[in-house]
């Protein structure tokens, strides 16, 4: 090597010119992963809350209007006989209403009627009362679950009612179950990582809330 060549190599050796560029590109990325990342935690957060509201809002609906599960309100009636006088304690039921199905299940000893599966009560509990669509709601007590989370559909929910050892047989109002919404199969949302592979398939783990039923009557009771 020449004592040019020689010069030319520790010249580039020492040179520092472009290395605040170099820092600059390091640094800004860390920087914007920090970013995004904390962008993209705080929109999870707040899915998750709204989700967590939604379900609330669903079992509230649920206590107090028409059961998913026609028939239920005359549950009560129905198990009347030798066995089971009125008065006495209801035999336990577990009935399940999956919207995605759009079907209900009944299991136990209590189950003489037919469970059929009641749309216009699922969608009053996921869209509100007397309403087909979400954001339309004018005030909390129209509101339904999508209301509050918009990605809600029937197709999410699941309603069970199970025997709660309250109520009695013969009992005019239908039995008094715990109620329990479920909301399942619901996908998480990006702003940054949607693209990326596998991110866009994560599932919400399923939330759930229970709450003893009322009425089960979305009119008035009679007097």
């Amino acid at each position: 090597m020449d004592r040019w060549s020689s010069l030319r190599v520790r010249n580039l050796v020492v040179d520092e010119g472009g290395a605040v560029l170099v820092e600059v590109t390091v640094v800004m990325t860390i920087m914007l992963v920090f970013l995004l990342g904390a962008i993209e935690f705080l929109f999870i957060f707040y899915q998750h809350n709204a989700a967590a509201k939604a379900v609330q809002v669903g079992s509230r609906i649920a206590a107090v209007s028409d059961p998913v599960a026609r028939g239920l309100n005359q549950m009560t009636l129905a198990v009347l006989g030798p066995s089971v006088p009125p008065g006495a304690a209801m035999p336990e039921f577990f009935v399940t209403c999956d919207g995605g199905a759009a079907s209900c299940t009944c299991a136990g000893s209590g189950c003489p009627v037919e469970i059929a599966y009641n749309a216009p009560a699922m969608n009053a509990i996921v869209f509100g009362r007397g309403s087909l669509a979400c954001g339309d709601a004018t005030s909390f007590y129209d509101a339904g679950m999508c209301d509050v989370f918009r990605e809600v559909t029937p197709a999410n929910v699941v309603v069970t009612y199970a025997q709660s050892g309250l109520g009695f047989a013969g009992r005019p109002g239908g039995p008094v179950p715990t109620i329990t919404i479920s909301l399942q199969g619901l996908r998480w949302k990006f702003f940054f990582l949607g693209g990326l592979p596998g991110f866009d398939s994560l599932r919400m783990p399923p939330l759930t809330t229970s709450i003893t039923a009322e009425d089960l009557s979305s009119g008035a009771p009679a007097f």
